[in-house]
């Protein structure tokens, strides 16, 4: 992962006319001094999130309905305010991003259908196995499939499963918001895009550590599997968190990885056991490999920046004289 420090820190060196230079605004050096105030930021935003699970008392487990609506609450507002975060990095840092705060954060219009439907489409060909498993153990045939996913009864019923509202709703959005869109922008200027694509999944795993707390408290399976399953959860939360935060370079656009997050909320891990044993695992492995292959084959093609306008991170690191960077061409 990355590291702060070194060769890897870039800071943007662009500021408002009427400040004084970055290092004389923080109080410090400079460089150095501005990573942390990134770092810091985020982390206060991570522990923020994390925290507003936690305001409300309650005996029940973390599924029941009252436990959800309520953290739905406390976390919508923890991520409404996240934007007031970036902001004041802005001003500790003096950084101008050449560009308004909702546009830096993948708010924009400019290229939102390719945005919205390429990262989707590009998810699902790597879920291509997993695809064709849940077809094959479906009871029903893909027109009765189709008649109940596109059944407004079907939608209305889902719009009333607290559960699947965190799941596909509230978790992607809200995550997507505060751990791509707001966290990004603040660590892409110190330490460049690549390195930045790597640090903030991070932050993104750690947060999932919180289930610990839970699973003890409820003593839902030995503390050594508890931890285990934790480091695995850490994993692929941070895997899955370095490639919505590519997505999000790469288009410009929230919209691509909320979508992304959703889907992936509801196919889970891929199953490769089952896989293993299925009745049918020849065609199936072989709809893995496919999958996989397709998607390392079409990864830039479909994330090409050229099919979605200016992208608004790489904009700030070229104010900063940073015109060669490799997640922007």
């Amino acid at each position: 992962m990355a590291a702060l420090g070194g060769d890897g820190l870039r800071l943007l060196s662009v500021s408002r006319p009427q400040r004084p230079p970055e290092s004389a605004a923080l109080g410090g050096p400079g460089p150095g001094l501005c990573c942390w105030v990134s770092v810091f930021s985020c982390l206060s935003l991570a522990c923020s999130y994390v925290g507003s699970l936690y305001v409300w008392k309650s005996e029940l487990p973390r599924d029941h309905p009252a436990v959800i609506k309520r953290r739905f609450t406390s976390v919508l507002v923890v991520s409404s305010l996240s934007p007031l975060c970036v902001l004041l990095w802005r001003e500790l840092t003096g950084i101008q991003p050449g560009t308004s705060l909702l546009t830096l954060m993948g708010f924009r219009l400019e290229g939102i259908f390719p945005a919205a439907l390429l990262p989707l489409l590009l998810t699902m060909i790597l879920f291509l196995g997993p695809l064709m498993q849940l077809s094959m153990d479906c009871p029903c045939d893909l027109a009765d499939g189709l008649k109940v996913v596109l059944a407004p009864r079907s939608w209305a019923r889902c719009l009333t499963d607290m559960r699947w509202l965190r799941n596909q709703v509230i978790a992607p959005l809200t995550e997507e918001l505060v751990f791509r869109a707001c966290m990004l922008p603040m660590l892409a200027p110190c330490m460049g895009l690549g390195p930045a694509v790597f640090t903030c999944p991070l932050f993104f795993g750690v947060a999932h550590f919180h289930h610990i707390i839970e699973q003890l408290r409820f003593r839902q399976s030995s503390v050594g599997n508890i931890f285990l399953s934790a480091a695995f959860q850490f994993s692929y939360t941070a895997v899955f968190g370095a490639y919505t935060a590519f997505l999000f370079i790469r288009t410009g656009h929230l919209i691509g990885p909320v979508l992304c997050h959703s889907f992936c909320n509801y196919m889970g891990f891929p199953a490769v056991c089952a896989a293993l044993e299925h009745p049918q695992r020849r065609p199936l492995l072989a709809g893995y490999a496919l999958g996989v292959g397709l998607f390392l084959l079409l990864l830039q093609p479909l994330t090409d920046p050229r099919l979605y306008g200016s992208l608004p991170l790489c904009v700030l690191l070229e104010r900063a004289g940073d015109s060669e960077a490799p997640l922007c061409s």
